[in-house]
């Protein structure tokens, strides 16, 4: 498989399907009940405090109220607002296999400027899929072992790790410790002989 982190980034591996979007399902947000989990982009878990019934211009709708577990923040979320902001439920224990055999094999490709990769990793993050996070972490996991990472962008590969490492536990049940270690493990035997010649 061969993942080509350029300013579009894209799956492209003939012949294979892309992995679906882990946590989707089929998702709704006339689902959710008081107490579930769900994941908000670029923040990590949350869970649905309040379900409240509110008005605009004559039309009724649902606002849900969800804590961030990281930084207890309380978050308002219309229902119509749900789809356009990302919010999905966490990944299922089946596809935790999925993801690992993502982060496993395949190459990245890391020949645009600063800037444009800077842009594009940004985008992904905030997506709060968590392919497009994986896609983060491997492709500056991979930029790191040939050179130092800037100040930002060793930031942000730190945050795609943590949202990894975070949902990936409370889905299965293991330490977050147990999870990273198994995380940087796979990552290191992915580029093990692998060297990219990133531009800038």
């Amino acid at each position: 498989m061969l993942i080509k982190c350029e300013l579009s980034v894209k799956w492209t591996s003939p012949g294979v399907d892309p992995p679906a979007p882990f946590g989707y399902n089929g998702f709704s947000m006339n689902s959710l009940k008081v107490g579930d989990k769900v994941i908000y982009p670029n923040q990590g878990l949350g869970i649905v405090e309040d379900i409240k019934d509110g008005s605009y211009n004559g039309e009724r709708f649902k606002i849900f109220h969800v804590r961030i577990v990281n930084n207890n923040t309380l978050v308002l979320v219309p229902h119509a607002s749900a789809t356009e902001i990302g919010i999905r439920r966490p990944i299922a224990e089946s596809d935790i296999k999925k993801l690992f055999q993502f982060m496993r094999t395949g190459e990245v490709d890391l020949s645009m400027n600063w800037k444009g990769r800077y842009k594009e990793h940004l985008n992904l993050m905030k997506s709060g899929t968590l392919l497009d996070m994986a896609l983060v972490l491997k492709s500056l996991f991979c930029l790191s072992l040939v050179k130092p990472l800037s100040f930002r962008e060793k930031k942000m590969m730190e945050r795609a790790k943590e949202l990894i490492v975070s949902e990936i536990s409370e889905a299965s049940c293991e330490s977050s410790t147990r999870i990273e270690r198994r995380l940087l493990e796979t990552l290191t035997r992915c580029f093990k002989d692998y060297k990219p010649r990133p531009e800038a």
